[in-house]
């Protein structure tokens, strides 16, 4: 079955939300000048990283009546997209290496975090195939990406935020580098990491995360790997360090990030929905290998996924 663990507010899912709205957030805290100035950088940042989807209109599929209304304080739900393009000379469309769909209830203060293996066997929606989920990017986008969880899910995603891997490792360097515990000594790519305590920048932070062969864990240990980078990001983005070196920040962000969120709706879920944060489940969806066609491949048991998609239908506040 799923892993699952309920953390405090200094939980992993939390800071991943925060990497893109603690500027936001800050902004209420921040007086005079100051703020209309990182206002003005943070809201012009935001247009250049705004990309809209071409969802596909199927009326029987579709599971909601109407486009969420964060106005209302509607429970909604994000797709967190990490892409392996942008380093190591990659300048084609890509895949998706990090999958994580996200729900976030403002009544119950509450949000579920689910992480999904990039090699989960499913059907692409719009390909009429079966393949890896990562590959839903690849083919189509995050347009594809969304639709394909959705019906695998069964529950409505609302919108995307997707960041590349340059991107990851540019903003890894604008903050300065990062701290990370690891619970794995390893050698990758000619780089040594040593267990414990160790520090990250840019080249470093990028071999940390893509390294999974040498991890009994697999795929799983690589992505325990991505949560803790991402936390340790967000920690020290959140720190004064990281706030007063927020122009390096957006800068990164506008290449590297994409996302369907106006600045109005990322200011919105910033100032309103900042308690559905403080408590948190974290999921991960479990799948068993096996190989077809020389091609490995993650398959979800159905009673796994059933018990998922009806935990998150519940934060959606959808009735079965």
């Amino acid at each position: 079955m799923s892993r699952r663990s309920r953390h405090n507010t200094r939980s992993t899912g939390k800071k991943i939300f925060w990497i893109f709205f603690s500027i936001v957030v800050g902004l209420v805290l921040i007086g005079g000048a100051v703020a209309a100035k990182v206002y003005f950088d943070f809201s012009g940042s935001i247009k250049e990283t705004y990309e809209a989807v071409e969802r596909q209109n199927n009326e029987e599929e579709t599971r909601r009546e109407a486009p969420v209304d964060l106005d209302k304080k509607e429970s909604f739900s994000v797709l967190l997209l990490g892409i392996d393009t942008g380093d190591l000379g990659r300048t084609e469309q890509g895949r998706s290496d990090t999958l994580m769909v996200a729900t976030v209830n403002p009544e119950t203060k509450k949000t579920t975090l689910v992480s999904i293996p990039r090699d989960t066997y499913l059907e692409i929606v719009g390909r009429g195939t079966q393949d890896k989920v990562n590959h839903a990017y690849a083919f189509g986008g995050a347009a594809m990406s969304m639709d394909t969880l959705e019906k695998f899910l069964d529950i409505p995603i609302d919108h995307y935020v997707s960041i590349n891997m340059s991107g990851i490792k540019e903003l890894v360097d604008a903050l300065g580098g990062v701290e990370v515990n690891n619970d794995l000594e390893f050698t990758s790519r000619g780089e040594h990491y040593d267990f414990g305590p160790i520090h990250l920048e840019g080249d470093r932070a990028l071999t940390y995360l893509r390294m999974r062969y040498e991890d009994p864990r697999g795929d799983y240990g690589r992505q325990l790997r991505q949560r803790s980078v991402v936390e340790a990001i967000a920690k020290k983005g959140l720190s004064l360090s990281g706030v007063s070196q927020y122009q390096n920040v957006l800068g990164t962000l506008e290449g590297n990030m994409r996302t369907d969120m106006t600045f109005d709706d990322m200011q919105n879920i910033a100032l309103n929905y900042r308690d559905a944060f403080g408590s948190i489940d974290s999921l991960q969806l479990q799948g068993t290998g096996f190989m077809q066609g020389g091609v490995s491949y993650q398959r979800v048991d159905e009673a796994e996924l059933q018990s998922v998609q009806a935990e998150l239908k519940k934060q959606l506040d959808i009735k079965e």
